[in-house]
């Protein structure tokens, strides 16, 4: 299916809106969180092109600042 898919040009568009998981430490594969993935659409949308690194950074600070202000830890599914 993906000879087809890129014999009519659709693969590069399909991951265009996606950014991939970074690998961590032992191999592993962090998957994005709503927030992450959110930024991340926000930050291409506006025509920012930032490393996944820097935008995890940036994400991970609003959650800090997030539950610093209200005292309540934020959902592991919205930020991990």
């Amino acid at each position: 299916m993906d000879f087809v898919n890129k014999a009519m040009g659709k693969e590069e568009r399909s991951t265009q809106g996606t950014a991939p998981a970074a690998p961590q430490a032992g191999g592993q594969v962090q998957k994005d969180d709503y927030a992450d993935k959110a930024f991340s659409m926000g930050a291409k949308k506006s025509g920012h092109n930032m490393d996944r690194n820097t935008q995890e950074k940036i994400t991970d600070a609003g959650r800090n600042m997030y539950e610093k202000v209200t005292g309540n830890k934020v959902d592991p599914k919205w930020s991990n």
